[in-house]
């Protein structure tokens, strides 16, 4: 009776989590991964309301972007992977179409001509939804095609790639085109390119970025440059922002001045303090410690999505987790290295904690498809 009793009880508890695991997998949702965002959404909302001074309104409407994001990406998550890839030419024409309207009906906001204000819609940003649409269709591209990628098919993705990207620098929003750009050369990467190819392209743009800034770059771009070698060439102007981070970050120490106690941020010396320089709010209120609890939320989930891409069943659903995995960690490095002034200042908002609803939405698209994958390519 006993051994009996003992076999009944472990059944018991064995279907009791096949239930569980079934439940997740019923909704297409990604534990590990919902608890990651979670926890940065309210770890963002905290620093967002010392960051606008306490703006009540602004939080809402951050809140209210996560809360539409959510929706977006348990919405995305229901879609097979599979039904997506064989949208994807078409959203990325669409995407292309959109961002050539934009040229003629774009509203121009903080310098960049790149929002849509269309009647019955909120105003968005076309380029957003292109860092993963351009994605989308390289894996699409080169998933039906030997891998490693040929010489030719490098150079058809190279147009995919190019495309969005040169619309997008004419709409004066050089971080959004980088990003769209390197989502898609993730993809590339990730399919097998020759170490020999990678090596020359990086040989070759590192000798065309005299020319580049010589002859190509706009004189704000070039001011960037110079700014990120030296920031006091011009302290009340170019080299404001990232003087003003340095200070904040450096005067926070290793536990910071205190919540909404940072002389630097409620005294309003760091311009953009709610979207791009958000981290300069967060290092010197809650110091070293406060920036790398932040950075060990962000590892969580990027150790999870890339877990999700590893053991992704088929090339396109590993090609496309991959590109979004890596794009987000790039967001999260290029943004913490900006404002710290290891690279020029591009204008990233960091992820799910600065300022934006549109980049928030897009990003929860993408935690969408890493959920699509995760759960129904392991159906039985």
């Amino acid at each position: 009776m006993i051994n009996q009793d003992f076999i009944r009880q472990s059944s018991g508890l064995n279907s009791g989590k096949i239930t569980s695991s079934t439940i997740w997998r019923s909704v297409h949702t990604d534990p590990q991964l919902l608890v990651g965002i979670s926890l940065l959404c309210a770890f963002g909302l905290l620093i967002l309301w010392s960051a606008s001074d306490s703006n009540e309104a602004e939080v809402q409407r951050q809140s209210l972007a996560m809360l539409v994001g959510l929706v977006v990406m348990f919405i995305v998550a229901q879609f097979n992977v599979h039904f997506v890839r064989s949208w994807a030419p078409t959203l990325y024409a669409g995407g292309i179409g959109l961002l050539g309207l934009v040229l003629f009906m774009g509203v121009e906001k903080n310098g960049a001509r790149s929002w849509l204000d269309l009647p019955g819609l909120p105003s968005f940003q076309p380029s957003e939804l292109m860092k993963f649409v351009v994605p989308m269709l390289l894996a699409w591209y080169l998933a039906g095609r030997p891998l490693p990628p040929r010489f030719k098919h490098i150079l058809v993705a190279a147009i995919m790639i190019l495309l969005p990207a040169a619309l997008i620098i004419v709409q004066n929003d050089a971080g959004t085109a980088l990003m769209v750009t390197m989502s898609g050369v993730f993809v590339v990467l990730l399919a097998g390119i020759s170490w020999r190819l990678v090596i020359g392209g990086t040989v070759a743009l590192l000798l065309a970025s005299p020319a580049w800034f010589l002859f190509l770059a706009q004189e704000h771009q070039k001011n960037r440059i110079l700014t990120f070698f030296n920031p006091y060439r011009d302290p009340t102007g170019a080299g404001y922002n990232i003087i003003q981070s340095q200070i904040a970050i450096g005067s926070g120490g290793i536990y910071g001045k205190g919540f909404e106690n940072g002389a630097q941020s409620q005294l309003d010396f760091i311009p953009e303090s709610n979207t791009d320089f958000i981290l300069a709010v967060l290092a010197e209120e809650f110091g070293f410690l406060g920036v790398l609890f932040l950075i060990c939320l962000y590892l969580c989930v990027f150790a999870r999505a890339g877990y999700i891409a590893y053991t992704a069943n088929d090339m396109f659903s590993r090609l496309l987790a991959g590109s979004i995995t890596l794009t987000f960690f790039l967001y999260v490095f290029v943004n913490m290295a900006m404002v710290t002034g290891l690279l020029p200042v591009v204008g990233l908002p960091l992820p799910l904690i600065s300022r934006g609803g549109t980049s928030i939405v897009t990003m929860f698209i993408g935690f969408g498809m890493l959920m699509s994958i995760a759960t129904h390519g392991r159906q039985k």
